[in-house]
């Protein structure tokens, strides 16, 4: 507990000193862009994953991909498998441009990389953006688009997609090496990539006015925060679980407040999004638009309204 509240204390102090002018007044900032990397102190009342999965033992063989297919998932859309069948998945943490991954050790036992060498591209999808990356160890590691490419240890059967979100960083990829993205939204109309602004507001029928990222999935806030001073006490763990929204310009929003709209520069080293000065995150266990799994969890999370009050929150 004194570990959590440690975590807290600095995360508030270091805030403080950062957005002194900033917040509580009608400014803000439209940076964009979103690091990662985060301490892990014990904390409370959202659940613990961890980064990687479940720990199998020995790290697997890569092996490699063969015929590429589609699968054509209705909650995660279009999804790459191997010629087996299986989920290919890319990381967060890893780079496209230069492609370069960051999973090694522990990571690769619970993501087993996909090896190059004999892939092929599915029909009608692009096989110039089929690639290679040589990893620390030598081998020749499969990319799509410049991202890396893995399967996941606990996927058992062809289709299986048991690594989605897992850890707020991992996702089914996608024909394009993007993430994965359901093609309909819960009013059941087609979306597309940049169809939604960056932030917006969605008409929920049980919730009412929530407000939802690029991709349609609710934003919530936590009762443990503090907008002013601002102040996450999300950190380590938590992150897996709740991922921040990444920074989004004022100008790619509607609907919602725009006092306080500001960027959090959080000691951590992660720039996360806040509505009012609150920060907001989405929910790893939302797997699709128009989830709400996030509703109440622990008491303490809950989804946000346009003016950026929590939702549905006890008095």
């Amino acid at each position: 507990m004194n570990t959590w509240r440690n975590a807290s204390l600095a995360v508030t102090a270091a805030a403080v000193l950062a957005l002194t002018t900033a917040c509580g007044q009608d400014q803000g900032t439209d940076t964009n862009g979103q690091s990662v990397g985060a301490a892990k102190p014990a904390d409370a009342g959202y659940g613990a994953d961890s980064g990687y999965g479940t720990d199998t033992g020995a790290a697997a063989e890569a092996k490699p991909a063969g015929q590429l297919a589609v699968w054509d998932s209705k909650e995660l859309g279009e999804v790459v498998t191997d010629s087996e069948g299986f989920t290919l998945y890319r990381f967060d943490k890893d780079t496209a441009n230069p492609p370069k991954s960051n999973c090694e050790g522990d990571c690769v036992t619970a993501w087993p990389v996909v090896a190059a060498g004999d892939a092929e591209a599915a029909p009608g999808t692009d096989p110039s953006l089929l690639g290679e990356i040589t990893r620390a160890d030598g081998t020749k590691q499969l990319t799509i688009a410049g991202w890396p490419m893995y399967r996941y240890a606990q996927d058992t059967s062809p289709g299986d997609a048991n690594g989605q979100g897992v850890g707020g960083t991992w996702f089914a990829s996608a024909p394009d090496g993007k993430k994965a993205a359901p093609a309909g939204a819960a009013s059941g109309e087609e979306v597309t990539a940049g169809d939604l602004p960056g932030l917006s507001v969605r008409k929920d029928p049980k919730l009412g006015d929530i407000v939802v990222d690029s991709k349609g999935m609710t934003v919530y806030r936590f009762k443990k925060d503090t907008a002013w001073p601002m102040s996450s006490a999300c950190t380590g763990e938590c992150l897996e679980k709740w991922p921040v929204v990444a920074p989004v310009d004022k100008n790619d929003t509607e609907g919602i407040i725009e006092k306080g709209y500001v960027t959090f520069d959080r000691p951590d080293g992660i720039k996360q999004q806040s509505l009012d000065c609150w920060p907001i995150y989405t929910f790893t266990g939302d797997t699709k638009p128009g989830d709400t799994n996030g509703q109440g969890v622990g008491g303490t999370w809950f989804a946000v309204s346009p003016n950026a009050k929590l939702v549905g929150a006890p008095k």
